[in-house]
């Protein structure tokens, strides 16, 4: 088994020094950093268990990922015990701990077997003054300090740019500066209100790639419901990580969603994340009872419902092949597309609903249940089951046979 901190180096240094430097093209391939097991549990009355932490890291890992941030260790105790549960697991992936740019919090780091520290500080003058009542040389100053003694203790670094997004982008390369020459591998640009817009990610980022080789992870937020567009903006401007969690968990509206952001890089933009995700559906269950957040079905992705069809144009064109109404195969996250009856549904899907149930109805048939199966979906509020076809079927067709006669 290799060792967490192994894996981290080999992660590194698959990212050669100013590798995107100036480059106006984006990379073809991105590192995930799921921040599930930590911004993803800050979501309001989320507490996992150790066991539940321990199981979705793995779960995580199996399907690829190869950095997780896993906790808060100036929680106390309980939290490093816990990170350090999973760090006793020897998964093959980077292990990151959060903290403020603070002693304090890298007193307390300094207790987990981890390989990464993300050290945040706030960059935006709204939070330097008035949460902190600090000014901007102070920040400056705090970076090359705190930065300097994580990397004196042989931490791999990465500095969190709290509200970056609402900061002077010139004051935010001088942080990334003043990171990189103290130590810093890495600098989060934290669009921690979740105010971007994918244009202005696209100019910050852009920004901040053209003046730093540092590798520069976005972190967005989901506000305004734009966590995954705005870190596809951020990875075509040059951003080489993702943080992500499943199914979007996360403070407020959350974070970017992992499953939205793997499989649009991959489709969208033919950017690979080295993620496997036939198995996914699984894993955002997995979270789903963890945390007691039910998945939508009409969630992106993994809802129950976003590969199920009724309108009967598009039943038609899935019969014939079922790209024609489906981006991508539903397989490839280990679900699969089905057809229900309801209120705009054509003759085909009729036929082809009681096929699958082995009773064969003709095309005059099918239009005399189509009329049945519109009123229960007027009545009920939802699709017949398969009973209620049998039902409808022996109401309007097998007694009364001579009703279709030619």
């Amino acid at each position: 088994m290799v060792c967490g901190r192994a894996v981290a180096r080999l992660l590194l240094n698959s990212y050669p020094k100013g590798f995107a430097m100036h480059n106006e093209h984006y990379s073809s391939m991105v590192t995930i950093n799921d921040t599930t097991l930590r911004d993803g549990e800050q979501t309001a009355g989320v507490a996992f268990s150790a066991e539940e932490k321990i199981g979705i890291a793995h779960a995580l890992v199996a399907a690829g990922v190869s950095e997780l941030e896993i906790g808060v260790p100036v929680m106390g105790e309980a939290e490093c015990e816990v990170i350090n549960a999973i760090a006793g697991q020897e998964l093959q992936a980077g292990l990151m701990v959060w903290g403020r740019m603070h002693e304090t919090d890298l007193d307390a780091m300094s207790r987990c077997q981890v390989d990464w520290v993300n050290l945040s500080i706030p960059v935006s003058d709204i939070h330097i003054q008035k949460k902190l009542a600090k000014d901007r040389a102070w920040v400056l100053r705090t970076v090359r300090q705190i930065v300097s003694t994580a990397s004196d203790m042989g931490y791999f670094i990465c500095v969190g740019a709290e509200d970056a997004s609402r900061a002077d982008i010139d004051f935010v390369r001088r942080v990334a500066e003043a990171a990189q020459e103290s130590g810093a591998l890495r600098f989060r640009f934290a669009d921690t209100l979740g105010v971007l817009d994918p244009f202005t990610t696209f100019e910050r980022i852009g920004l901040l790639r053209k003046t730093s080789d540092l590798q520069i992870e976005i972190h967005a937020h989901d506000d305004f419901g734009l966590a995954t567009a705005n870190s596809l903006a951020a990875v075509r401007a040059g951003a080489t990580h993702v943080n992500t969690t499943v199914n979007g968990l996360g403070e407020r509206a959350g974070n970017a969603p992992l499953e939205e952001v793997v499989m649009a890089l991959r489709h969208l933009q033919d950017i690979e994340t080295g993620i496997d995700m036939h198995a996914y559906h699984a894993l955002s269950q997995l979270v789903a009872d963890a945390s007691g957040r039910g998945v939508a079905a009409n969630k992106s992705i993994v809802g129950s419902a976003v590969f199920t069809h009724e309108a009967g144009i598009h039943v038609g064109g899935l019969l014939k092949n079922p790209l024609n109404y489906q981006p991508f195969d539903p397989s490839e996250i280990g679900m699969a597309h089905r057809m229900v009856l309801g209120k705009h549904s054509g003759t085909s899907a009729v036929i082809k609903a009681y096929a699958d149930i082995g009773i064969t109805v003709s095309a005059i048939e099918a239009q005399v249940i189509l009329c049945k199966v519109r009123d229960f979906a007027y009545r009920h509020k939802q699709s017949p089951a398969q009973n209620d076809l049998q039902q409808i079927y022996f109401e309007t067709v097998a007694f009364q046979p001579a009703l279709y006669e030619a």
